[in-house]
C-alpha cells in the first residue's frame, strides 16, 4: 500500500540537497500504486511532481505546493530478443547504475559507457540520457507509460519517443508517467565501438575499437569520479545535478558568429570544439565556453560554486539554498552570452523556479 505523508522536505530526495517541502508526499512501490496516486491527484486537480532519484532536479526553496509521487517500483526481466540481442524490461524505480553494473556482469553490451550516472531507469528516456558516446535512445525498444490525458496505459516505440539530443516526447510536459523501459542489449564480451575520444585515450585504444565491458565501465567510472560526477558523500563536488547546461548545437549563422567572437576574445588562432551534427550543424562544448568566458573551476558566488573538478557542474558544497545556485547559474549564463553570444540552456528540470 502506498505511503502518504505531508510537508516532507525535498532536499533529502535530490542530489543537490536543495529544495523546500512537498505539501503531500506519496511513496509508490508498485505500478498499481503509482498509477492510482497520479489518477487521484489528477482527479482532485492537484499539481503533481513525479520524483525518481532526484539527480536531475532543482527544486524551489518554497518546495512544491501539490503532491510529490516518489517512484519506488522494482523489477528487471528478460522479455525476448533475436540472435545475440536480448530485450530487458526494467521498472522505472530501479536505480540506473546498479542495472548497468548487472548488464556488464551478465555480458550484455550497449549501455556500459553510461556507467556511474545517478538516478533511476524511468528518467533515462525522458532526458535521452547519454555520456561518452552512448545515448539510451540507441538501445531503447519501447517505453510503457500512463497517459494522463487519455487516462490509459500506453506503449511508445522508439520512433514515438521522438528522441533527440537530451530530449524526448516525455520532456517538457507531464503528459506521460514512465512505468517501465525495455532495452535491446547485445550478448557480448566486448563493448560497443568506443566512440568518445576522451574515453578512447583513457583506454589506450583508437576511436571505433572495442574493449571488454568491464574495461569500458571501469574507465568511465574513473573519468566520472575525476570530474565529481559519481555520487560520493565524502566529495562535495558530487553534490550537484550533473551537467547543469547542455552542449549548444549551432547552425551556420551561429557558427560564424562564434568564430568571430572567439577570434576577437582569444586570438585569431583560437579554435572552439566542434562535433558534427545533422543538417550541417555543429555541437560545441558548454564547459569550454564557460571556462573561456572567465569562469574557472571552483568559481563561487556566495555558498554555491562551480565544481572544482568540472566546469559544467554547479554544486552545493554545503549551506547553499536554491536561490544561491540559481544566482550562480544566471551569472555563468550571462557571462557566456556576453562573451560569445551563445545562450546556454539548463539541463536539469526546474521545479517552481525559472532561470
Amino acid at each position: 500500500m502506498a505511503v502518504f505523508a505531508e510537508e516532507v522536505n525535498l532536499a533529502g530526495y535530490t542530489t543537490l540537497r536543495l529544495g523546500g517541502p512537498a505539501r503531500r508526499f506519496v511513496e509508490a512501490t508498485t505500478e498499481a500504486e503509482l498509477v492510482a496516486a497520479v489518477r487521484a491527484a489528477d482527479g482532485e486537480g492537484e499539481p503533481v511532481l513525479v520524483l525518481g532519484g532526484g539527480s536531475n532536479l532543482v527544486v524551489s526553496d518554497d518546495g512544491f505546493p501539490g503532491t510529490v509521487i516518489h517512484i519506488g517500483t522494482r523489477g528487471t526481466e528478460r522479455v525476448g530478443g533475436e540472435g545475440d540481442t536480448v530485450h530487458v524490461r526494467v521498472q522505472a524505480g530501479e536505480d540506473w547504475d546498479p542495472f548497468v553494473a548487472r548488464c556488464v556482469s551478465d555480458g550484455l553490451a550497449g549501455i556500459e559507457c553510461l556507467s556511474g550516472i545517478p538516478g533511476r531507469v524511468g528518467a533515462t528516456p525522458i532526458q535521452n540520457v547519454g555520456a561518452y558516446g552512448q545515448d539510451v535512445s540507441e538501445t531503447i525498444v519501447e517505453v510503457r507509460a500512463y497517459d494522463r490525458e487519455a487516462r490509459a496505459l500506453v506503449t511508445l516505440d522508439r520512433d514515438a519517443c521522438r528522441f533527440t539530443y537530451r530530449h524526448s516526447v516525455f520532456k517538457g510536459n507531464d503528459r506521460y508517467l514512465v512505468l517501465d523501459v525495455t532495452y535491446a542489449l547485445r550478448e557480448a564480451e566486448e563493448s560497443q565501438p568506443v566512440a568518445y575520444a576522451e574515453l578512447a585515450k583513457r583506454l589506450g585504444v583508437g576511436v571505433g575499437e572495442r574493449v571488454t565491458l568491464k574495461e569500458a565501465r571501469d574507465a568511465v567510472l574513473e573519468l566520472r569520479r575525476g570530474k565529481g560526477m559519481v555520487l560520493d558523500a565524502a566529495d562535495p563536488d558530487s553534490r550537484s545535478a550533473g551537467s547543469f547546461f547542455t552542449n549548444p548545437i549551432l547552425d551556420g549563422g551561429q557558427i560564424a558568429e562564434l568564430e568571430r567572437r572567439v577570434a576577437e576574445r582569444l586570438g585569431p588562432d583560437a579554435r572552439f570544439p566542434r562535433y558534427p551534427e545533422s543538417g550541417g550543424r555543429v555541437k560545441t562544448s558548454a564547459a569550454w565556453l564557460i571556462d573561456r568566458a572567465g569562469f574557472a573551476k571552483g568559481h563561487a558566488l556566495g555558498p554555491a560554486r562551480i565544481s572544482t573538478k568540472h566546469t559544467l557542474a554547479l554544486t552545493n558544497p554545503g549551506g547553499a539554498r536554491t536561490a544561491d545556485l540559481l544566482a550562480l547559474a544566471r551569472e555563468v549564463r550571462g557571462g557566456v552570452r556576453a562573451a560569445f553570444g551563445i545562450e546556454l540552456v539548463n539541463e536539469p528540470v526546474l521545479v517552481g523556479i525559472t532561470l
